[in-house]
């Protein structure tokens, strides 16, 4: 993959934003330094990284998709109030994959767990 211009700008972004941001905001924060950048484009180009495994795409349940820079294994948390997404630290030893299997004649390949709540800026805005 040729890694033009607008990657370029897309990832030092998304890198630099250190956030889990949706395509929409990365255009926001792109078309600073290149106006003339479409959505499409921005759209396209995260999924051209996304696939070549240069960031991570995650796709939590059913809301808009967000993008990772971090792209090693690792868990998320999401605000239900603000939608912001945080990494959160998981003892992947509480997931017993091969307990899992046997029950349903799956083979595991991978597994992603979802952890939703308040985060505590929202906390502290509560009554």
């Amino acid at each position: 993959m040729r890694m033009t211009n607008q990657r370029e700008i897309i990832l030092k972004e998304l890198r630099d934003s250190r956030q889990h941001l949706t395509a929409d905001q990365l255009y926001e924060r792109v078309k600073k330094s290149m106006p003339r950048i479409s959505l499409a484009t921005v759209y396209r180009n995260l999924e051209t990284l996304s696939e070549a495994g240069i960031i991570g795409k995650l796709e939590i349940s059913g809301r808009q998709k967000r993008f990772d820079y971090e792209i090693t294994p690792h868990h998320h948390i999401y605000c239900l109030q603000c939608q912001r997404v945080d990494n959160i630290e998981f003892e992947q030893e509480l997931v017993d994959q091969g307990a899992m299997a046997s029950t349903k004649g799956y083979r595991i390949t991978g597994y992603r767990v979802e952890f939703v709540g308040i985060c505590s800026s929202c906390r502290k805005t509560e009554p």
